[in-house]
C-alpha cells in the first residue's frame, strides 16, 4: 500500500470540501478502493500507486473547476469523476472577451453563465442579487463585447442617484465629479476590458456615456448597451421611464440587489416592482444570483447568509 500527501495551501478548503464537508464525503465515496484523510491543508491519500495516481488526475480538474467557476457541487464533481478522459475541461465557451494585456473575462458562475447565455436570446435582462456576484462586471463585460463587435454603437451606463447615507450635494466638483464614486465599480471593470487611452477616447466621443438615472429621461436609446446599475435604488416612476426609452437594436441590464434599497421607506423598490409586473413578458429574462455565485472572499458568502436570516 502506497500512501501521498497532497498539499491544497492554496485553495479555499470549504469550495472543495463543502459546507459541513458534503462535498468532501461524496469524494470519498466516488473513490472507494482508497482511503483519503483531510489533515488541515493536506490530503492524505493511501492505496495502490495506480489508484493514488488516478485521483490525483481528477483531483486536479476538480481544483480546476472551482478556480474556473469558483465553486463546486456534486453533479459536476461526479461529471469530472466519471468522465472517461482525463483532458482538461474546455471552458472556451464561458469566455466573454480578452481585456487589457490579454487578460480572460469571462461567466464563473451557472447564474453568470445564464446572463452571458440570455443576452444572446433576449434584448432585456434583469441580474438580480446579492453583492459580489458579479452582476455589474459581467454586464460590463457583455456590452464591452457588444461594442467591439459592433453590434452597438454606443455604451451608456446609468444608476439612481440614491446613496446609502450620504447626498450628492455635499460633495465638491460638477455633477461628473460628484458622479464618478458612485460609479467606480463600472470604472473598475471598464479598466479590466478597455485600454485606459481607448477608454478616454469613448468618454470624450460619447461611444460610453456615464449619466445618473434623470438624464435619461426624454431619450431613445437606439444601437446602444445600456446598463442600470443599483436598480433597487429607483423608484417604481423611474425604472418605467427607464425601460421606456429602449430604442431599436438596442440591450438592456438592470442589476440589483433588493437586500440593499435605500429608498426612503415610503417609496417602494422599482425593481422589486418591475420583477412582479413584468416577469410574463417572454422577451424579458430575469436572472436571480445568489450567495453561491459569490466570487470575493469567502467570508462575504458567509456575511449575507447570516443578514439573511434576518430578513
Amino acid at each position: 500500500m502506497s500512501e501521498k500527501i497532497i498539499s491544497l495551501n492554496n485553495l479555499e478548503l470549504v469550495k472543495l470540501f463543502g459546507t459541513n464537508n458534503n462535498l468532501f464525503s461524496s469524494i470519498k465515496n466516488l473513490f472507494p478502493e482508497i482511503k483519503i484523510v483531510s489533515r488541515g491543508e493536506n490530503i492524505i491519500v493511501k492505496g495502490s500507486q495506480s489508484k493514488i495516481m488516478f485521483f490525483e488526475e481528477k483531483l486536479s480538474l476538480i481544483i480546476n473547476h472551482i478556480n474556473h467557476y469558483n465553486s463546486l457541487d456534486i453533479n459536476s464533481l461526479e461529471k469530472i469523476v466519471s468522465s472517461i478522459s482525463s483532458d482538461k475541461i474546455k471552458y472556451e465557451d464561458d469566455i466573454i472577451l480578452h481585456g487589457v494585456n490579454g487578460k480572460t473575462i469571462k461567466a464563473r458562475t451557472d447564474n453568470q453563465r445564464k446572463i452571458k447565455s440570455a443576452i444572446d436570446k433576449k434584448d432585456m435582462i434583469f441580474a438580480i442579487g446579492p453583492a459580489g456576484t458579479g452582476k455589474t462586471y459581467t454586464a460590463v463585460a457583455l456590452a464591452v463585447k457588444a461594442l467591439k463587435n459592433k453590434t452597438v454603437k454606443r455604451i451608456i451606463f446609468t444608476r439612481p442617484a440614491v446613496e446609502a447615507g450620504e447626498g450628492l450635494g455635499f460633495l465638491p466638483g460638477d455633477l461628473k465629479e460628484k458622479l464618478d464614486p458612485y460609479m467606480q465599480p463600472i470604472y473598475d471593470a471598464l479598466f479590466d476590458m478597455i485600454h485606459i487611452e481607448k477608454l478616454n477616447d469613448f468618454i470624450d466621443n460619447g461611444t460610453i456615456q456615464i449619466a445618473p438615472l434623470a438624464f435619461m429621461r426624454g431619450r431613445t436609446l437606439d444601437k446602444a448597451f445600456v446598463i442600470l446599475d443599483e436598480g433597487q435604488n429607483t423608484t417604481i416612476q423611474q425604472m418605467k421611464m427607464f425601460l421606456t426609452r429602449m430604442g431599436k437594436s438596442a440591450k438592456f441590464i438592470i442589476t440589483g440587489d433588493e437586500t440593499q434599497v435605500d429608498l426612503p421607506k415610503n417609496k417602494k423598490s422599482g425593481l422589486t416592482h418591475a420583477k412582479m409586473k413584468l416577469n410574463k413578458i417572454k422577451e424579458i429574462s430575469f436572472v436571480h444570483l445568489d450567495s453561491k455565485d459569490i466570487i470575493r472572499h469567502n467570508i462575504v458568502t458567509k456575511i449575507i447568509n447570516e443578514y439573511k436570516k434576518d430578513d
